[in-house]
């Protein structure tokens, strides 16, 4: 029997706004944030899940206790549903990485699965991991019914070239707004996309920058 995951991207936050990378910072939503939380709450009042989990840091948080509110929830909070740790980038504006770590800034920005952040942090191989290991369990966990996961946009990256084979090197060619409702099925052998980036609930939204 098939699984269902509803994947959120938090509502927006200052630093999203700034275009500064995240990381394990732990940044709330802003007011457009919330009113966007709200807004995805409302979409699905009337959906019905059997769990949901959600990243233990704040700007995800904030985004399932409005979606949980709504919908009679009690979200479980998973530290493994964080965004990728980004070491010495994390606060710094994507030009401001890039100035301040040329080398490394161009690994980041092609997708190099080997590539650690300087400062402590995972590469792309170590999260892909991480998420593939986190979702499966849940699906597994869950299985035939409907989840609602909550996370950061760089875990929907992971989630979206799971269900559709995309290779963890390729450019990303498909959006990851925030707010946004992000569906994909698991028959418990293999991922599949479902329905992407539906954001009829929403008004103006930014998308995840490319590389995160």
């Amino acid at each position: 029997m098939s699984t269902r995951i509803c994947l959120v991207r938090h509502g927006e936050t200052a630093w999203n706004a700034e275009r500064r990378l995240q990381g394990h910072t732990d940044i709330p939503l802003n007011e457009t944030g919330l009113a966007q939380a709200r807004a995805t709450a409302a979409s699905l009042a009337t959906e019905r899940f059997d769990a949901a989990y959600c990243s233990d840091l704040t700007r995800a948080r904030q985004t399932a206790e409005a979606i949980a509110n709504c919908c009679g929830l009690a979200p479980g909070f998973d530290a493994s549903l964080r965004e990728r740790n980004f070491g010495a980038f994390q606060a710094l504006t994507y030009a401001e990485a890039q100035a301040r770590f040329p080398h490394d800034y161009h690994r980041f920005e092609n997708r190099d699965p080997e590539f650690t952040f300087p400062g402590g942090g995972e590469n792309l191989r170590e999260f892909a991991a991480r998420i593939r290991a986190t979702l499966e369990d849940i699906a597994r966990r869950h299985q035939g019914g409907s989840v609602l996961v909550v996370t950061h946009g760089g875990v929907l990256d992971i989630a979206h070239r799971l269900a559709t084979g995309k290779h963890l090197q390729a450019p990303r060619d498909f959006t990851i707004p925030n707010a946004a409702l992000n569906w994909i099925g698991w028959n418990g052998e293999t991922w599949s996309l479902i329905a992407w980036a539906e954001q009829r609930h929403l008004d103006k939204t930014l998308d995840e920058l490319p590389n995160a």
